[in-house]
């Protein structure tokens, strides 16, 4: 009896400090693990809310929310299993190997997700905005995580990648309240110029024009090798920047040919020499 208690003892006091030692880091390494946890889902649950206020695609919102959890939450593991010991370097090399070789072979398709991520965070533009980008111009139908459908003047449908949507030129005509139309044309060298800026003036007294952020004017924009170019600039609501447009041009043949000043077209004088 006394033999066993004393192997007893013995035992006891070559594991003890090893209990002492791993038993601590354990307990710390759950403490943080239950701690880094809690502040996780407090952290991921923030970010949502924030996307939200902003009012980020909720498609995205949760998207965006989950990937992060999930990934901090995979950070915390790994910094736990180190903490009581665990090498974590060749699971850390794997981790990395997998993440390289996936994103090369998605790179195409990432870098549209990040181009569609930047569009719904910033709003260059929204939906049913008329743009310009990419070498097309359309309504925007949809904006998906991927790319961003648009809908063209004669109804054909476009689908840009977000991608180089998101890295190439924007030109957003719907942005602003309201736009500039400028109607230019041409009047022979022999017309008045006084007399084709109050006709063109007069076109300009419609209800649809402004006056802020400028009166109507009608600007002398060019010399050209047929005609002297003229120019009527007016503002007007972003709606009605084609009415406008149409009915103007149409308006300015009209009354200028109707008080006698020539719209000219180009022409090529050939003089004949005979020897």
């Amino acid at each position: 009896m006394q033999i066993e208690f004393e192997q007893l003892v013995s035992l006891s006091e070559s594991w003890l400090p090893v209990l002492l030692e791993y038993g601590g880091k354990l307990a710390l390494a759950l403490l943080t693990l239950a701690l880094g946890w809690w502040l996780i889902n407090r952290l991921s649950l923030r970010l949502q809310r924030l996307m939200g206020g902003r009012k980020v695609d909720r498609a995205l919102t949760s998207f965006i929310g989950s990937l992060s959890n999930i990934l901090l939450k995979v950070l915390l593991l790994v910094s736990v299993a180190s903490m009581v010991g665990v090498s974590t370097a060749s699971f850390v090399a794997a981790i990395g190997a997998a993440g390289l070789a996936i994103g090369l072979a998605l790179q195409g398709s990432l870098g549209n997700f990040a181009g569609g991520v930047l569009i719904l965070l910033f709003r260059p533009f929204r939906i049913g905005d008329w743009i310009e980008a990419q070498g097309v111009s359309g309504s925007v139908d949809s904006i998906q995580i991927f790319h961003t459908t648009l809908k063209t003047a004669d109804n054909k449908v476009v689908v840009v990648p977000n991608g180089s949507l998101s890295n190439g030129n924007i030109v957003n005509h719907s942005r602003e309240a309201v736009r500039r139309v400028d109607i230019n044309l041409g009047i022979d060298y022999s017309s008045d110029i006084r007399q084709a800026r109050e006709v063109l003036l007069e076109i300009a007294r419609d209800p649809r024009v402004r006056q802020e952020p400028a009166a109507p004017q009608v600007v002398v924009t060019g010399l050209g090798d047929n005609a002297v170019a003229l120019s009527l600039r007016v503002w007007v609501a972003s709606a009605d920047y084609w009415p406008v447009s149409f009915e103007f041009i149409e308006q300015a043949k009209e009354r200028l040919e109707r008080v006698g000043i020539g719209i000219p077209f180009p022409q090529r004088v050939v003089h004949l020499i005979q020897q």
